[in-house]
């Protein structure tokens, strides 16, 4: 029954459409020649006809009808047109147009997405549940009781309505399902999906109506990153629709004059963050969106307005949002890798579309620096840690290596890069084993480039600015070693203002030194001091003005390439408790957590340390894979130790437990805060009782011990009766 009537309605409307067809070819245009059927749906926005450029080449026909006052048929050609369009190339698209797929997961969001599944719409970092057999997700309703869409609906599990995440106020009005559910529909022709989209994108349009004036931060969903998100997908989700039978000439005029809108508004609100920098992760996006919607829609009557300034100001940017050193000047790793890729994505459009000429000859060339600084910062096993705002969950090996070899395309010379991007099938590995990145404040030290090494990453960003994405943790560290991460960075947790966030991003959640009772640092403003090698080490020396009174320095050494020793100072006229953190990682499994030693076991607070003993943790993984951390101060007064379990946040509003164990000591007005730590990597568990770690300094046997020396520091440091002398002069 339900066939018949469809049926009947179509039998109905095409005899309609003869009918006014015969009227408009007895009363109107002679010339004109109507088809026997326009698929309409609805009335046509004459406001299309005031955003498309009618005298664009091959529009004739569009202006012809529209002229005739038949917009119904003017709408209907433009269609054609675009259906039929090969003047215009979009890389990426075109290619999934030839060879139309989507994975499990899209197939996945493009289903829960419809109506009759709940409206359950894929919001990023959000999910309601995942399936343990498939690892697909269920995400969250936005179904309210009378079966409508409910844009405002904070689910209870996040925060609920009286607390809603702002990453989750954000991400939603960036319809990061539609995407996939346009590639789903040109995998499978399910036409449900493209009416899905068309229902959706009109509710959220009549909820949601663009602003008339100045956008601020209470207009969301037309603020900062929604609105450029959108038009960049749409750039791609009309091409996937464009053939369905339900893509209509009536839907055409409402989603072209939206879409105009959507870049109008994002023309008129450029971002600038509260530090004053217009050359921003977001403001990039932005650009990006605007050049691409005049490469791609050249049809629309200011497309070469938009083009001009877009493709000025992304030529600007380029050369300003990169610090000297290559690193993105917001420090953090995930926005850096995100802001490379916009580069890229703007470079192969301008390439494939003869436009090339409309940036700066040495365009790519102002990206070299930045695509080394990823290849260098990434684990042998193609992960990133949770520096700064960075949730490393976003971050696999197949994205990553995707960038790599986006940058290998960028620079075909680097044989390096090669190697990295072909996970070493082809190239040369590199062969330094520390790479510095002076100005932004990141340093890596490993022992090789391979899976089976061991990697230490210390970050001590230059951070004037207070840029909203890095964390005041300066001089913190992570290590990794044959695929295990033993110290993650803390995270972020969340982007919401507040205790949670602070909580996260606090320099005592970070391995790092601080004042007795203070749990974060007043400045970060990193300097690097030193990178030198010794008979059998190399070293890096850097140091931070954590508080006015109190200077943290930090001297890493990679020892006979193959362990770690880290000499911390704190130094000044501040006369007090200093505190020094470590924090230990998690497999996921809630096993092998690190065992601490020499750290009191039956309560979480500070207990003297035996006179001599040292302070640390160790693992005991059962695959041949664990290390060790043993701290030594140099004098005792004060000397205490206190352990406890911790939290590091790998995706948004997501943790994992660690323990952690800090030593505590007192500074005196003249003198300093000084402890030597030892991170020795070992085998199979039943290794560690019997390696034997010692550690002494060796630069004050003429000065009373806690002395700072301005021009360097020495240690000794004795594993398994080996002993090792340490030491860094600066100039």
């Amino acid at each position: 029954m339900k066939k018949f009537a469809i049926l009947l309605s179509a039998f109905l409307a095409a005899a309609c459409a003869v009918e006014e067809d015969l009227e408009r070819t007895a009363g109107g245009n002679q010339d004109l020649v109507y088809p026997p059927v326009v698929n309409a749906d609805g009335e046509i926005n004459p406001e299309l006809f005031n955003v498309i450029n009618l005298d664009y080449p091959g529009l004739e026909r569009v202006k012809e009808y529209y002229e005739a006052g038949d917009y119904e048929y003017a709408a209907y050609y433009l269609l054609e047109y675009y259906r039929n369009r090969s003047s215009v190339s979009n890389p990426g698209v075109d290619a999934v147009i030839m060879n139309p797929s989507a994975t499990a997961s899209e197939i996945n969001m493009a289903d829960q997405a419809l109506a009759a599944n709940g409206y359950r719409f894929y919001v990023r970092n959000y999910s309601e549940s995942t399936d343990e057999t498939t690892g697909l997700d269920t995400y969250y309703s936005f179904a309210a009781e009378d079966g409508t869409i409910d844009w405002e609906t904070v689910p209870d599990a996040i925060g609920g309505p009286s607390d809603p995440p702002q990453e989750w106020a954000s991400q939603k009005h960036r319809h990061q399902w539609m995407l996939p559910q346009a590639k789903a529909y040109l995998a499978t022709g399910n036409e449900d999906y493209v009416i899905s989209w068309k229902e959706v994108y009109s509710d959220w349009l009549a909820t949601y109506p663009c602003p008339q004036s100045a956008v601020t931060s209470s207009d969301l969903p037309w603020y900062g990153l929604q609105p450029a998100e959108r038009v960049i997908d749409q750039t791609s989700i009309m091409m996937y629709y464009l053939r369905s039978e339900n893509f209509t000439p009536s839907w055409l005029s409402t989603f072209l004059t939206a879409f105009v809108e959507t870049v109008e508004c994002v023309r008129a609100n450029p971002y600038t963050d509260p530090a004053g920098n217009v050359a921003h992760n977001i403001t990039m996006t932005q650009q990006k969106a605007i050049f691409m919607a005049s490469v791609l829609f050249p049809e629309l009557k200011d497309a070469s307005t938009w083009m001009t300034e877009s493709a000025a100001a992304i030529g600007n940017m380029i050369s300003g949002q990169f610090n000297s050193d290559g690193v993105l000047n917001e420090l953090d790793p995930s926005y850096h890798i995100g802001t490379v890729a916009n580069y890229y994505d703007v470079m192969k459009l301008a390439d494939a579309n003869s436009l090339s000429s409309l940036l700066p000859a040495d365009f790519v060339n102002n990206l070299r620096g930045a695509c080394s600084f990823v290849m260098d910062i990434i684990y042998p096993d193609y992960t990133l840690d949770n520096f700064n705002d960075t949730r490393s969950v976003s971050w696999s090996r197949s994205v990553l290596t995707r960038n790599l070899k986006n940058y290998l395309e960028m620079f075909p010379d680097d044989d390096n890069l090669r190697w990295m991007a072909s996970e070493g099938r082809s190239g040369s590995m590199p062969t330094d084993h520390v790479q510095t990145y002076p100005v932004s404040g990141y340093y890596m030290l490993r022992t090789g480039w391979t899976s089976d090494a061991m990697m230490l990453v210390l970050k001590n960003n230059y951070n004037p600015n207070d840029q909203w994405h890095c964390q005041p943790d300066n001089n913190t560290f992570t290590i990794w070693r044959n695929g295990r991460r033993f110290s993650p960075d803390a995270g972020c947790y969340t982007y919401d203002s507040g205790s949670t966030r602070d909580i996260y991003r606090a320099a005592d959640m970070h391995n790092t030194m601080t004042k007795l009772g203070n749990g974060s640092i007043d400045n970060t403003l990193g300097e690097f001091l030193l990178q030198d090698s010794g008979q059998n080490y190399e070293v890096v020396v850097t140091e931070n003005p954590a508080y006015a009174d109190l200077t943290h320095r930090r001297a890493v050494f990679l020892v006979d390439n193959t362990f770690f020793v880290i000499v911390d100072e704190g130094y000044g006229s501040y006369a007090g408790g200093v505190s020094l953190h470590f924090k230990g990682g998690n497999d996921g499994s809630g096993r092998a957590m690190y065992v601490l030693d020499n750290v009191p076991s039956a309560a979480s607070t500070a207990e003297d340390v035996p006179s001599g003993e040292s302070v640390g943790m160790h693992t005991t993984y059962d695959d041949g894979n664990n290390i060790l951390f043993a701290t030594f101060p140099e004098t005792e007064t004060g000397y205490q130790s206190w352990w406890n379990t911790g939290y590091f946040s790998d995706a948004i509003s997501e943790r994992t437990q660690r323990n952690v164990y800090r030593v505590d000591m007192t500074k005196a007005g003249d003198g300093a805060a000084r402890l030597v730590t030892v991170i020795y990597p070992y085998g199979a568990a039943s290794e560690f009782d019997s390696i034997d770690v010692s550690a002494r300094f060796t630069d004050n046997s003429s000065s009373a011990p806690g002395t700072f020396h301005e021009s360097g520091a020495s240690v000794e440091v004795t594993v398994n009766g080996t002993a090792y002398n340490l030491s860094y002069t600066l100039n």
